[in-house]
């Protein structure tokens, strides 16, 4: 049986549940924010990164400064000592079909004049590296021209390496060529060189990159210009005058 009672507390279990305080509400979700205040945010991102790159950049004009000031870097010096010549040879061709004869001998048959020349050329280059600083030096791979007249022949390729601190290395590469085919007027001088001057001018440039080791870092690369001018005798298959200019950019 339903007695008032009952009914009054069944009607209160099935009553919905009250309606949000729309106050409450918004306390709950906090405060909407404003465009306002995410620009004045950024701002300050931007800010912080600035003074960040500011700050790197001050440290490694420091670094650098403390590098120059107490280790005093001075430039590496890359020379050429020893040229060995293990085989040289010009064989001249003329427009007459003549045979080639080879330039330690002799002119080409019947004075004709060479319209080209074949050069091969089998050298062994030794180079001195020496490093006048307080630390080490590492060394980027070169590739060295070998030259003719300004008419490239051969490349005289340089491994890279190390190099302890004050200490000097001999370095090692050789230079050949087959067959070169000289033509024109450089054959007609090369021909005269080797015939009547028993005098081949060659020349080897080129520049080597080389870094400054400190504390495992590197420094950026600076260059050393090698040139040298070499004149190799066919006859004698010997080195008779070696002049060399380095050039190196101080750190």
């Amino acid at each position: 049986m339903t007695t008032p009672t009952n009914l009054a507390e069944d009607r209160h279990h099935r009553l919905p549940y009250p309606p949000l305080d729309g106050r409450r509400h918004r306390h709950y979700m906090g405060r909407p924010i404003s465009a306002s205040s995410s620009a004045a945010s950024f701002r300050g991102c931007c800010c912080c990164l600035f003074l960040l790159l500011i700050f790197v950049a001050l440290l490694a004009v420091a670094v650098a400064l403390v590098v120059v000031l107490v280790l005093k870097p001075k430039k590496p010096q890359f020379d050429l000592q020893q040229v060995a010549v293990q085989y040289l040879l010009v064989a001249p061709t003329t427009s007459s079909a003549s045979p080639a004869v080879s330039a330690l001998g002799g002119a080409a048959v019947g004075g004709a004049q060479p319209t080209a020349a074949y050069l091969s050329l089998n050298i062994t280059l030794l180079f001195l590296a020496n490093n006048p600083n307080k630390v080490g030096i590492r060394y980027d791979a070169a590739a060295l021209d070998v030259m003719y007249r300004g008419v490239p022949l051969g490349v005289a390729t340089v491994l890279g390496f190390e190099q302890p601190a004050q200490s000097r290395r001999l370095v090692q590469t050789r230079v050949v060529v087959d067959r070169f085919n000289v033509m024109q007027s450089d054959a007609l001088d090369l021909v005269r060189d080797a015939t009547l001057n028993d005098r081949v001018d060659l020349r080897l440039t080129g520049d080597v990159a080389a870094k400054i080791l400190v504390l495992g870092l590197s420094s950026p690369r600076v260059q050393v210009s090698v040139d040298c001018a070499i004149d190799i005798s066919p006859r004698k298959q010997s080195l008779t005058y070696k002049r060399c200019g380095v050039d190196g950019l101080n750190f």
